[in-house]
């Protein structure tokens, strides 16, 4: 299946659901993720899965990736 890119104005107002915090798009990995609450959030078919008790815990690897990209993008 085709990764679907999420639409950036999409990505200016999402937000993480369990911390109001900003949320990193790892295109690649085809996540959602917020740095404070150290989850990933899923996309399906183009579509974010933001619920807490469907996130992930991020690895240490991940989150440390993940945190240097947000501190480059302007976490979002």
């Amino acid at each position: 299946m085709p990764e679907m890119a999420l639409d950036p104005r999409l990505l200016e107002i999402l937000v993480c659901p369990k911390t109001r915090g900003p949320l990193v798009y790892v295109e690649e990995a085809e996540i959602l993720y917020s740095p404070e609450a150290r989850l990933k959030y899923r996309i399906e078919e183009g579509i974010p899965v933001l619920l807490v008790e469907e996130a992930t815990p991020a690895t240490d690897e991940e989150a440390a990736a993940w945190a240097e990209r947000a501190g480059r993008t302007g976490a979002s």
